[in-house]
């Protein structure tokens, strides 16, 4: 599991005022969650990171892999039939067979904080990227990853804990507003 504390200082204040008003923040975490969920699932839509830039493609060696998996990828000649062209050509980045990646994304809201994430164990690589044999090697001795991956960003914060573009911010910052405004007239 990766863990990344955003510290942003006007995102505190605003946290710090709602608490003295309403104690447990639990309700207002929900909400961040979800929107924070709603926008990385919409990345997988548009193959889009946070700061709006498109994801890497997929490279060409991870394409012909795909394709290979499927019977009719290829004619008897070894070149892709119109199939297989087809395949490739709707093949997004970090979308594969099972899409757990996209469809196992959860947040978890507490009093004060808000977790965001996927239990899918290289969610990590896809989000930060990875070098070329950044995790060892194989029994065998090949490298692991056995190429480089490049950072395909869906969650909102870097490793440092610094937001990617300001859409997500700008979004929690209006939910924090709105808050205070409700908690201020009730």
């Amino acid at each position: 599991m990766i863990t990344i504390q955003l510290d942003d200082r006007q995102l505190q204040g605003a946290l710090a005022q709602l608490r003295q008003r309403l104690g447990d923040l639990t309700p207002v975490m929900q909400d961040i969650g979800e929107e924070l969920l709603d926008r990385a699932r919409q990345r997988f839509a548009t193959s889009t990171g946070p700061d709006g830039r498109p994801w890497a493609p997929n490279r060409p060696s991870t394409l012909a892999a795909y394709a290979a998996r499927y019977a009719g990828s290829y004619k008897q000649d070894g070149s892709l039939s119109k199939r297989g062209q087809a395949r490739i050509a709707a093949k997004k980045p970090l979308i594969g067979e099972s899409r757990q990646l996209s469809q196992r994304l959860y947040y978890q809201a507490g009093r004060d904080s808000v977790f965001i994430g996927s239990p899918q164990r290289y969610a990590g690589v896809q989000q930060f990227g990875a070098r070329r044999g950044q995790f060892g090697r194989t029994r065998r001795g090949a490298p692991i990853p056995w190429g480089a991956i490049p950072a395909r960003p869906f969650l909102p914060v870097t490793a440092a804990g610094e937001w990617l573009g300001t859409g997500d911010r700008e979004a929690v910052l209006g939910l924090l507003a709105r808050a205070l405004e409700d908690a201020a007239r009730g």
